[in-house]
């Protein structure tokens, strides 16, 4: 087991503050070990409502939950909305000594329940798959091609993590979509997703998804919704302020693992993808999650605009703007893009992200710096 020390101090820190927490995040991601690491180390109750038996215990729930204490775990929460305006009630008890550990894996679902009825009660940690700093840098490649899914990741051979991940994505069609009331034929959803795949690291594009799936825009942009809901997809908002230049409005897609990014678009190995016109998106979008689970940050954006000047990422950090650039390159050098981007932006600093192992600075606001380095950023 990888230890993952991090989200673990996140959820004691919510608990500080809420009786109840949300851990979100896809599934098979390692929400449950985690969540079951943390009952083998407080007074706790778990239930699972996947299994029949626990939801047969809950199906007197107040009943079930009201003389509780210690930490009540309940893993697929989404399952069970009802839960959601009982646990209201339990947690505005005075003397109440339980604390509440919510697992799901369909953030729409779970926080449009959870804010109408545990407002103010509630807080939210996010987990992903394993990211690099728990991999460990000489992981890096595998991390990258396999991805952060646990079993993906640790799967004895390239082979079984390939199968692991097929087998992924047709059980997420199959039966995780139908189980949150979605009625879309997986063979629709799965050439929709493959689509995306396609168009990792571009601008979203609904007119083109529609004429090619034969729909409308409303319906492609519900089935990007549907995809980013549970954690498939990252849609990377634009950042666009009054500055006298035209700038992109529509977002940026990425499948959020690359190891599911690589099954989609059919890349096994690591020398497949060395061969493939999309290293450099697929290395983009790798990067960009580290950068944001780094700095655990929803208010990550791109910039563009129509003459041509981009920035991969941007990020406000106390009070300041940072900018990032994600090059698959050996020596990244400036370009005028850069230079644009930090003048119109007011940026503090601007960090390319590249693969090699040595940092180094092109002017005194840009810095070329490993991925494997960019956890030294936060202590900045």
């Amino acid at each position: 087991m990888i230890p993952r020390p991090e989200p673990f101090s996140q959820i004691e820190a919510t608990f500080q503050v809420h009786p109840v927490t949300a851990l979100l995040g896809p599934r098979q991601c390692g929400k449950t070990t985690l969540a079951r690491f943390m009952a083998e180390k407080n007074l706790s109750t778990f239930f699972d409502l996947e299994n029949p038996v626990d939801l047969q215990r809950l199906s007197a729930p107040m009943q079930a939950l009201n003389d509780l204490s210690g930490l009540v775990v309940i893993d697929e929460v989404q399952r069970k909305p009802e839960l959601f305006e009982l646990l209201r009630v339990i947690v505005d008890r005075p003397n109440q000594n339980a604390r509440f550990l919510l697992l799901g894996s369909a953030s729409l679902n779970l926080v449009k329940g959870v804010s109408e009825s545990l407002a103010g009660r509630i807080g939210f940690v996010d987990l992903g798959g394993f990211q690099l700093w728990e991999a460990g840098a000489e992981c890096r490649d595998r991390l990258w091609i396999r991805g952060g899914f646990p079993k993906a990741f640790l799967a004895d051979s390239d082979e079984n993590s390939i199968q692991w991940r097929e087998s992924f994505i047709r059980t997420f069609l199959e039966r995780d979509i139908p189980q949150l009331g979605i009625t879309i034929a997986a063979e629709t959803l799965r050439r929709f997703w493959t689509m995306v795949a396609h168009y990792h690291g571009n601008v979203w594009n609904a007119a083109e998804f529609a004429r090619a799936l034969g729909t409308s825009e409303n319906t492609a942009r519900r089935y990007l919704d549907i995809l980013s809901g549970a954690y498939m997809i990252r849609v990377l908002p634009p950042w666009f302020e009054n500055v006298k230049k035209r700038q992109v409005k529509a977002p940026k897609i990425y499948i959020r693992d690359t190891g599911l990014l690589h099954s989609l678009l059919q890349i096994s190995t690591l020398t497949d993808l060395q061969g493939h016109p999309k290293i450099g998106a697929s290395w983009e979008g790798f990067a960009l999650e580290q950068i944001i689970n780094v700095f655990q940050t929803r208010d990550a954006y791109f910039w563009a605009t129509h003459a041509g000047a981009e920035l991969d990422c941007m990020i406000t950090l106390q009070g300041k703007r940072h900018g990032f650039e994600f090059k698959y390159a050996d020596a990244p050098g400036r370009t005028r893009s850069m230079q644009i981007a930090i003048e119109d932006l007011g940026l503090e600093h601007m960090w390319v992200i590249y693969p090699g192992k040595q940092k180094y600075k092109l002017d005194s606001k840009i810095t070329v710096i490993p991925l494997e380095e960019i956890q030294q950023l936060r202590k900045k």
